[in-house]
């Protein structure tokens, strides 16, 4: 699937019109609903095939924060042959109480961190603080789609680098 057939897939199953309030806390008349499009398999596929481009041979890990990032991670993880961790949004208080799952970042790693709607970036940088606290690089963040209201800047002024696979003017979108 090119990237043209994927932004019109993705647009198809998930773009929804409506009042929303967005986990920033943002209004919007629109809503991509991730859940919607990761549950596609030829989706899914092909957003692992666009994360796995960004996974050079020295990144050694790939990283998705709960929840919606977990199957993105593990379509990357698929596509590029990477292991992968989640990366929780808080430590648990039962199990094992990890804040990383399904593996451990050491100070070796250099990770890819997936993401999927990137609107001002904050829980993707809280997980990239994750990585970070643990003494590994984060090469960059790659989210599905950026809303353009923030993300790209905080995620920079974070200290970390930022791409998304499409934009919501990609999608057709205007405020």
């Amino acid at each position: 699937m090119n990237k043209q057939e994927l932004t019109a897939r993705i647009k198809q199953e998930a773009y929804l019109e409506g009042d929303f309030t967005l986990r920033s806390g943002k209004k919007s008349h629109y809503y991509l609903d991730k859940y919607l499009f990761e549950a596609c398999p030829d989706i899914l596929k092909a957003l692992g095939e666009e994360f796995a481009k960004y996974a050079d041979d020295d990144v050694t890990l790939i990283a998705g924060p709960e929840l919606g990032g977990v199957a993105l991670a593990a379509s990357a993880s698929i596509a590029s042959g990477k292991k992968w961790v989640i990366i929780r949004n808080s430590k648990k208080g039962y199990g094992t109480g990890n804040v990383v799952e399904g593996g451990e970042i050491t100070e070796n790693d250099v990770v890819l961190l997936v993401e999927d709607i990137a609107t001002t970036g904050g829980q993707v940088v809280e997980a990239a603080k994750v990585i970070r606290e643990s003494g590994a690089k984060v090469k960059k963040i790659v989210a599905v789609i950026d809303r353009k209201q923030g993300a790209e800047e905080n995620i920079t002024d974070a200290g970390f680098e930022f791409a998304s696979i499409i934009t919501k003017d990609d999608l057709g979108i205007t405020d």
